[in-house]
């Protein structure tokens, strides 16, 4: 193959291919397959429908696979059974949108010159539609590759049966890479090639004190107050203008960034100005002095945060009275290293020694994950980003958890790669989320590049 034929007709075919793009991101879009919301199902399923249509259209084989919760769209492309395999991973459910917060309808699609609006536009539908894209090219022009998809439907609840799917159908996902296109750049200016996930635990502080809201004029002073006994029960656990987590031990398994690693943060464009204004932060924590500190706080450091804290009256005005309950929904975000189940009971042990009548439950964790930020699959990716974008990739970590990635990690056991095309100013989990055709055509191009690199490593 003339790979500069390839990449000749790569360009006519990312400009050929932009109104399939719109037309199917503005089906998805308008399909609201929040996961979060019982209610959605139907629409859930219709998502589900799509996506096999998708699929069965550029020639793969596509079904919906049935879990306990919502089903899993598995596709294949198969070139020949002596090329390797790479499975591609997206997610195709959303986060809810409140619509009085949008500038317009979140449920339908929006094109103003190259700007796509929508939820899921960037998270994760038009990256998903951008990797399907490049796949139909690749196998069109003979890249000696066989494709795989595992499109999910429950990935922004924590993927709660997504082991259930894999350990079910873990003989048709045998690959010998996998791709996952739901991550973010830290600036527009600088591609970026996450390496690393942040784990997470989360934790219900519940404290009952007597039976029913009280008169304060009556019993206070006397009786318990459940909100401020939990506010003192959070304190204790950590510092909350710093960050810092008072409970002993429970920085003891957290491998410090290195040199090179950190470098490669500060290299990746960010900006503390750019990174207030995107997530409109009106200012951050007082030991946040240097960029430095801001990226290991967001990128390599393990967080306690207070979600919400329940209880009591929340209307209009005072009520005088003192609640009989309370509840606070907490999270702490883990770095490699760190084990939820460590640090779930390190947390239950701590919080009983101050107030043993509180009750702590661990409704959700999820493992951390380390990639390669060196190697064969590392090197493919810097190659392709910099094909696609014009500049090599800084290599970073996310903040937030992907948990189908540790699911995938732990039963199929293949290299995981992350290429992203979400920027900050998508409005990534936000409102007014977006995309753009220069992250599409970019994408396109980015994943041929790739695969092309990949191919070269039989």
């Amino acid at each position: 193959m003339n790979n500069n034929g390839l990449y000749k007709q790569l360009d006519s075919y990312v400009r050929s291919s932009r109104s399939e793009f719109e037309n199917k991101l503005a089906e998805l879009v308008e399909t609201p397959s929040i996961s979060s919301d019982p209610e959605r199902r139907a629409d859930i399923r219709r998502c589900g429908e799509l996506a096999v249509q998708y699929l069965r259209d550029m020639g793969a084989k596509a079904e919906t696979v049935s879990t306990p919760g919502n089903p899993v769209v598995m596709g294949s492309l198969v070139t020949s059974l002596k090329n390797p395999t790479v499975t591609i991973y997206n997610h195709l459910d959303v986060q809810p949108a409140d619509a009085s917060e949008w500038n317009k309808a979140p449920f339908t699609f929006y094109k103003t010159g190259d700007r796509y609006e929508g939820r899921g536009t960037t998270d994760d539908k038009g990256p998903a539609l951008t990797a399907m894209l490049a796949v139909r090219y690749a196998v069109q022009n003979g890249l000696p590759l066989n494709f795989k998809f595992i499109w999910e439907l429950e990935e922004e609840i924590g993927s709660p049966n997504f082991e259930y799917f894999v350990k079910r159908n873990k003989g048709h996902l045998q690959t010998n890479s996998i791709l996952v296109s739901d991550t973010i750049w830290i600036s527009r200016k600088q591609p970026a090639v996450p390496y690393g996930l942040r784990g997470l635990q989360a934790f219900l502080f519940k404290l009952e004190t007597h039976s029913k809201d009280v008169h304060s004029g009556l019993v206070g002073g006397a009786a318990r107050n459940p909100i401020g006994e939990l506010a003192q029960v959070i304190s204790q656990c950590y510092d909350a203008k710093t960050g810092k987590v008072k409970i002993p031990g429970f920085y003891d398994e957290v491998i410090a960034a290195t040199k090179e690693e950190l470098a490669s943060f500060v290299n990746s464009g960010f900006t503390t100005k750019g990174y207030q204004k995107a997530h409109e932060l009106k200012t951050l924590r007082s030991n946040m002095k240097t960029e430095a500190d801001v990226l290991k706080a967001i990128m390599a450091a393990p967080t306690f945060e207070v979600h919400g804290i329940t209880g009591g009256y929340s209307g209009p005005g005072v009520k005088t009275i003192v609640p009989y309950r309370a509840e606070a929904k907490i999270s702490t975000r883990l770095v490699p290293n760190q084990r939820p189940a460590k640090i779930a009971k390190l947390i239950k042990d701590f919080v009983r020694d101050i107030n043993p009548d509180v009750k702590v439950e661990t409704p959700q964790s999820l493992e951390p994950f380390v990639g390669d930020f060196e190697g064969e699959y590392a090197d493919a990716a810097r190659v392709a980003m910099k094909f696609a974008f014009g500049r090599e990739p800084a290599f970073t970590r996310e903040g937030g958890s992907i948990g189908a990635v540790v699911t995938m990690q732990k039963h199929l056991r293949a290299p995981i790669t992350f290429l992203g095309l979400s920027l900050p100013e998508h409005g990534y989990h936000a409102k007014n989320e977006n995309f753009d055709w220069g992250q599409t055509s970019g994408g396109i191009k980015m994943f041929v590049k790739y695969f092309e690199e990949i191919a070269k490593l039989r």
